[in-house]
């Protein structure tokens, strides 16, 4: 089943195409790389109305020019959520739009569980979690306690500034720079429990003494270890994936052998799409796959 994050009013895909995307944030018009989008550009006039333009360097990396001049940074809304934006070094902006499919679960699902039952305290942990998009959904949704962890204290000065541009300052959101299978054995040892586990981990990556992370070796580890820390009447595990080429049925079968066996309930795998407006199609933006303990909507089609 996929998903389609299609309720943006402050965001759309103008086009895409040539390995490239026309995107609005908010009246601001960015071009960037896009390695999926694979088919030609039939009518390049609305490509000109862009403010910047992303060119990636051989030597990698890559760095923006800038056509018309824009701030800093700015802000866009999803619903009731807010969210800093900033063109970075790295081609990103400080939120992948795409999310905003997971948003919405995470907040229907902490929704509807604290409609159930009011005092049921919801823990949820966020691994590889950015600026926070998927922290801001769960505490604005009414979970108890939400902790966010990412490895860079850049980004996490940066999910802070979220949180204060959503007021969530009240809300028990806990920031953490640590490395994710360090913290997973630690919160083992303290027995620590959560009702929803969110993930986003990279393709590759090292960490500060070299080691080596790269996806297929080491995502089935992640997940195994991680689960372990689902409470006895957890709720969800979401992975979010966006290394090229990662099969789904590989996905669907890591959850179902770790979190499914061990906790029964339901795993379905997809495909995350953004709308492209001219063309009334869709661009792949990664891939999800989630654990429920509850029967998904689409089941019952």
């Amino acid at each position: 089943m996929n998903q389609i994050a299609s309720d943006w009013k402050d965001y759309e895909v103008i086009d895409a195409g040539n390995k490239e995307k026309l995107e609005r944030w908010s009246d601001v018009i960015l071009r960037r790389p896009d390695p999926v989008a694979l088919w030609p550009i039939d009518d390049e006039s609305a490509w000109k109305k862009a403010h910047a333009v992303y060119h990636r360097s051989s030597k990698g990396g890559g760095s923006w020019e800038y056509k018309k001049p824009i701030k800093e940074f700015w802000t866009i809304g999803y619903k009731d959520l807010r969210f800093k934006i900033s063109p970075t070094g790295f081609k990103h902006t400080g939120l992948f739009p795409e999310q905003a499919a997971n948003w919405d679960f995470i907040m229907n699902t902490i929704r509807q569980a604290k409609a159930e039952d009011p005092n049921r305290p919801i823990r949820i942990l966020n691994l590889f979690a950015y600026t926070g998009g998927a922290t801001m959904a769960a505490a604005k949704a009414g979970a108890d306690e939400v902790v966010h962890l990412d490895a860079s204290k850049g980004i996490n000065a940066w999910a802070k500034e979220n949180m204060e541009l959503n007021h969530l300052e009240d809300k028990k959101i806990r920031f953490l720079v640590d490395d994710v299978m360090k913290f997973i054995a630690r919160e083992k040892r303290r027995g620590r429990k959560y009702d929803g586990i969110i993930m986003d981990p990279p393709s590759y990556g090292r960490g500060p003494n070299g080691e080596v992370w790269k996806l297929e070796d080491n995502i089935f580890e992640l997940i195994n270890q991680a689960k372990d820390l689902l409470s006895d009447n957890a709720l969800f595990f979401l992975v979010n994936l966006y290394t090229t080429g990662f099969p789904l049925t590989t996905l669907k079968q890591t959850l179902e052998r770790t979190v499914g066996r061990e906790f029964g309930g339901y795993v379905e795998v997809g495909e995350t799409l953004l709308p492209i407006t001219r063309e009334h199609a869709l661009l792949p933006c990664g891939l999800f796959g989630r654990w429920t303990s509850f029967k998904p909507d689409w089941l019952d089609e």
